[in-house]
């Protein structure tokens, strides 16, 4: 049986739109990422106001991209995925990161790609059964992407960390 966790994504332009959030906003925002399968009756009374309330405030957050979505966490373990990789893709010239990019999207195991500065200019985040499987989608599917000239791979031994961005309340 998967462990599943339900999970709240909160999208990068969240601190611009805070100006936009006020503290009952903020309320919401930290219940709801701490739990997204919670009733809006209970979120209600915690913050001491109508459920519709809490509709409309949680829809207009959606309207305005604060929240972008919501979803479930599967454990890739329970699944088969053992081993979770960072891997760091070197371009050709930095022009090549969209041509990239829609090739790693036919890649299923691939789950995160970031276009970055530093000395890559994609980082990837996949999950593979194990190192064989890895091998195999860093050779044959990745490295055969026109435009990268080369990886470097980074496995994770364990994921310490996994948490959304902190929702402040003033006091």
């Amino acid at each position: 049986m998967a462990y599943i966790c339900y999970h709240f994504y909160l999208n990068k332009e969240y601190l611009i739109q805070m100006e936009k959030i006020d503290e009952l906003d903020k309320r919401i925002l930290d219940i709801i990422s701490k739990n997204a399968r919670i009733p809006f009756k209970e979120v209600a009374d915690e913050c001491g106001v109508s459920r519709a309330a809490i509709h409309q405030r949680v829809q207009r957050m959606m309207d305005l991209g604060v929240i972008s979505g919501s979803g479930y966490y599967v454990n890739p373990k329970k699944l088969g995925f053992h081993t979770c990789t960072y891997v760091g893709l070197n371009l050709t010239k930095g022009s090549m990161y969209k041509e990239a990019i829609e090739e790693l999207k036919k890649i299923p195991e691939v789950v995160e790609a970031h276009f970055t500065t530093g000395p890559y200019g994609i980082i990837v985040k996949l999950y593979a059964r194990d190192n064989e499987h890895l091998m195999n989608l860093l050779n044959e599917r990745i490295q055969e992407i026109p435009g990268v000239t080369g990886t470097e791979t980074m496995i994770s031994l364990d994921q310490s960390i996994r948490k959304e961005i902190p929702i402040t309340i003033s006091k």
